[in-house]
């Protein structure tokens, strides 16, 4: 009986293991699924004959037609036009992800609740206040307030030994919520700075285009040099737009998520503390 006193609480890591299961989408699914749905609007929207001189792409975009002028951008557009895609979509995922993780209720308003329940002494309220939460932050605090009901009637360990395993009944259930919040923000992360090489490999093959056109015509044609500028340009802009969202994105979400870890950490020291004061 001693020894399923001090084992780490069963009954909360469920709940923890199905919040994570339930983390997000399959980038291996999602990411070939854009590619496809950017490659059709690509061919069939911006590539539709209506933007075009007489219908003919060989003649270039109807003037202040933008869908055909990014049409010009040539075979790297619907690479980017993925790139920004993907990182609208899993911006939008990671931020319905992150606002379930945050629980039905204010953070900071539960973790308030939390503290002065545990300053009273009062473990089982502070149980229900989790249940009420839920939520990642609810089910990392609940796994560790388990824990302390148990501890506090357990007499084979000492109170180093009673706080140690405390800690690290909150590290393990931190340690199972925080993959589920931080997925798929490496992939934001990445495209931050891989869109922008990509529209840099679009600028380049742009440039390539005009100067051999000049190239061949032997002659001055500004016609060939002004549309192979264009698509480079046109490469170039679209490039650092998705570069500038995925860079702004991922500082916004990460934000968030250590947030989360900081309520997490807090109230974390906080059961160490009262139980350290009462036991």
């Amino acid at each position: 009986m001693e020894k399923k006193a001090t084992t780490p609480a069963p009954a909360p890591k469920p709940a923890i293991a199905a919040s994570k299961g339930s983390g997000g989408l399959n980038p291996a699914l999602v990411i070939p699924l854009l590619f496809v749905i950017a490659l059709c609007v690509y061919i069939f929207v911006l590539g539709a004959p209506e933007h075009f001189i007489d219908g003919d792409h060989e003649k270039g975009p109807k003037q202040g037609d933008y869908f055909g002028i990014v049409h010009e951008g040539g075979p790297i557009v619907p690479l980017l036009m993925t790139c920004f895609l993907i990182v609208l979509v899993f911006t939008i995922e990671r931020i319905i992800t992150i606002g379930k993780a945050n629980g039905t209720g204010s953070i900071d308003s539960f973790v308030r609740k939390i503290k002065a329940l545990l300053d009273k002494n009062q473990v089982d309220e502070a149980i229900k206040e989790c249940d009420k939460q839920k939520g990642s932050v609810g089910n990392v605090i609940k796994a560790g307030l388990v824990k302390y009901k148990q501890l506090a009637t357990d007499g084979a360990l000492d109170k180093e030994q009673k706080l140690a395993a405390l800690q690290k009944e909150v590290d393990e259930a931190t340690t199972l919520e925080l993959p589920m919040l931080q997925k798929n923000l490496t992939i934001i992360a990445t495209l931050a700075g891989a869109s922008t090489l990509i529209a840099l490999l679009g600028t380049v093959l742009g440039m390539i285009r005009a100067f051999a056109a000049l190239g061949a015509s032997g002659s001055s044609d500004s016609g060939a040099l002004a549309a192979g500028i264009s698509e480079a340009l046109i490469n170039t802009a679209i490039g650092i737009g998705t570069s500038a969202i995925a860079t702004i994105s991922y500082a916004y979400l990460n934000s968030r998520v250590d947030d989360l870890t900081y309520s997490i950490d807090e109230i974390g020291l906080s059961l160490q503390q009262n139980f350290a004061a009462h036991y």
